[in-house]
């Protein structure tokens, strides 16, 4: 089993930063995929940014020049930092892992999530 803890949400301001850490423990392997989800009122969980343990990444459109995710493999944290915040930015936001465990089963994790609201 993994455990997904994030912090950082918060309210900001529009234009402004903030940054989100999800701290993976438990039986983690070496190879895995971290990223971060979004869930907006009334809309479907959208990725947002993943990074692969090799620090590949891939962004949303909607984010792409905004955000950066990043990692720190040897904490098993994943991070995330947000510029030039809009109010469509405002979200729960969810921290993801992905690994082939034992018997080269996909296991999926998911956090508990953390409210970013972006005022206008």
């Amino acid at each position: 089993q993994v455990q997904l803890v994030e912090s950082g949400g918060g309210l900001v301001q529009a234009g402004g930063s903030r940054g989100l850490s999800c701290a993976a423990s438990g039986r983690i392997f070496s190879s895995n995929v971290m990223a971060w989800y979004r869930q907006a009122p009334g809309k479907q969980r959208e990725l947002v940014a993943a990074i692969t343990s090799t620090g590949t990444t891939n962004y949303a459109d909607s984010v792409k020049g905004r955000f950066t995710i990043s990692r720190d493999n040897a904490k098993n944290t994943v991070y995330l930092q947000m510029n030039s915040l809009k109010p469509e930015d405002t979200a729960i936001y969810y921290c993801y892992l992905n690994q082939i465990g034992v018997r080269l089963v996909r296991e999926d994790y998911w956090g508990q999530g953390t409210q970013v609201t972006v005022s206008s």
